[in-house]
């Protein structure tokens, strides 16, 4: 009742403020997690799909009760592909959980949905995911139909499409679906709340900043993705609304969140001139198989926005010099589609390698000899030394091949003056060093390896030690 009243008034009140907004869909959260154990035949927990087979009431306008029909059709049909997804989540979180979870908070929402995080009763967090009551697309539904419970409902059923998808798709790239609850009451509505995997959004001007090693990884990982969907078990899929919002970060790794607007079906045509692709500044013609599909319409409309979105952003910007050709082909092969998502992956594959063995560096002159390596001791620093991008914004750490390389790179910076190899790796399993403009003494460390410019005053001090 209280979250029927709360939409209620904000249909009335186009004028809320943003957070009188945000506490609709909080307190429909909250009261849904503050009801009972649901009586049997109401509520459901994970790896259960009776919410598909109820028909909508005989009350609910015509037009609404048609839109019902067809997303409850579309859910079938999805059900019947995805096959043993229900098995698989059986064993996961379902109503009883849902209603012990405590410290809810709203994290945002969207136009169908809204997500808290909430604490689990024998630990770790989730997100929430439930119906946005006050969202765009109820309220257009409900400007239309004039049945609050029953747009609730039709928008229910995208996530139950989502809970689906999530049941049969299992992939690093996709966030893990924990568990879900509904409540299928007599009622029109549908209360459905998904508990997914936590991560943390996508902040696209925090990653322009970060080096260019992670930036490469979060490309790879969305490459890596793009292929898995482009030959999933439910065919070729599309993520329609591909925007970088739609992912997040779980443990440094990019995992896509939203998969309610993701397709399972490639476009029908009779002929070629129905199977172009459009973008905002490009069009690409592709051809009608003798199927009648657009062949390889999904898997190009993901490759392309990942190259609008991602590709374009974070993979030219402060590279390695010798790897930046490669990329600017791979820039080029995807932004005009002449790549497809597996030679995209290779091309991808084949950087990473170079990246890793070291074979990307060019031949050029041994720097390290006029160096001189202590091992067992580091350095004070001195005065701060920086440089972008950085590890660590407190000073200079970078990835490295090697001392070679490390030395070339301290030799290319005015200021530097000596470089310790840490024990500290990247992802690649490269060793991360610290650069450093000045020193004042030397300190046993078992685990570092300094390496100071050979110099007349540096070469005095070190003689004096």
């Amino acid at each position: 009742m209280a979250a029927a009243a709360a939409a209620g008034r904000a249909r009335r009140g186009a004028r809320l403020s943003a957070a009188a907004l945000l506490a609709l869909p909080a307190l429909a959260l909250l009261a849904l997690l503050a009801l009972p154990a649901m009586p049997a035949g109401r509520g459901a927990g994970a790896g259960e799909a009776q919410p598909g087979r109820f028909s909508p009431p005989l009350l609910l306008p015509p037009g609404l009760r048609e839109e019902l029909r067809q997303r409850r059709r579309d859910l079938r049909r999805l059900e019947a592909a995805a096959g043993g997804g229900e098995a698989a989540a059986a064993a996961g979180l379902g109503c009883g959980d849902l209603s012990r979870a405590t410290a809810v908070s709203v994290l945002g929402w969207g136009f169908t949905k809204v997500v808290a995080r909430a604490a689990l009763a024998g630990g770790g967090t989730v997100a929430l995911k439930s119906v946005h009551g006050a969202g765009r697309e109820v309220r257009r539904c409900v400007q239309r139909y004039g049945a609050p419970a029953g747009c609730r409902r039709l928008a229910a059923y995208k996530l139950l499409k989502e809970v689906t998808l999530l049941q049969r798709l299992q992939h690093p790239g996709i966030v893990k679906l924990h568990g879900q609850c509904y409540d299928n009451g007599g009622d029109a509505e549908l209360r459905v709340t998904a508990m997914l995997e936590l991560g943390s959004p996508l902040e696209m001007i925090q990653l322009l900043q970060t080096p260019w090693e992670e930036r490469f990884k979060i490309c790879l990982s969305l490459v890596k993705l793009l292929f898995y969907l482009a030959h999933s078990p439910l065919g070729s899929i599309a993520l329609l609304d591909f925007q970088p919002r739609q992912f997040v970060m779980v443990d440094g790794n990019l995992k896509v969140t939203d998969m309610d607007d993701a397709s399972t079906e490639e476009l029908s045509c009779k002929e070629d001139n129905d199977c172009t692709l459009n973008f905002p500044t490009r069009s690409f013609p592709l051809k009608c198989s003798v199927a009648g599909k657009c062949e390889g319409i999904n898997e190009k409309k993901n490759l392309f926005n990942a190259y609008r979105y991602f590709f374009t952003y974070l993979l030219p910007h402060s590279a390695p010099p010798a790897l930046r050709p490669l990329l600017s082909d791979i820039l080029n092969a995807t932004g005009d589609l002449r790549y497809g998502i597996n030679e995209t992956l290779r091309a991808f594959e084949k950087v990473l390698h170079l990246y890793k063995s070291g074979l990307y560096l060019q031949k050029r002159p041994l720097l390290l000899k006029d160096y001189i390596s202590l091992k067992g001791f580091r350095t004070v620093e001195g005065e701060g030394h920086k440089c972008w991008p950085s590890y660590s914004h407190l000073g200079c750490l970078l990835s490295i091949h090697s001392a070679e390389e490390a030395a070339a790179i301290c030799n290319s910076q005015l200021h530097c003056h000596s470089f310790i190899v840490t024990q500290h790796r990247t992802w690649t399993g490269r060793p991360l060093a610290s650069f450093q403009s000045s020193w004042t003494d030397l300190v046993p460390d078992t685990n570092a390896v300094v390496y100071i410019k050979r110099s007349a005053s540096s070469g005095e001090r070190l003689e004096r030690q």
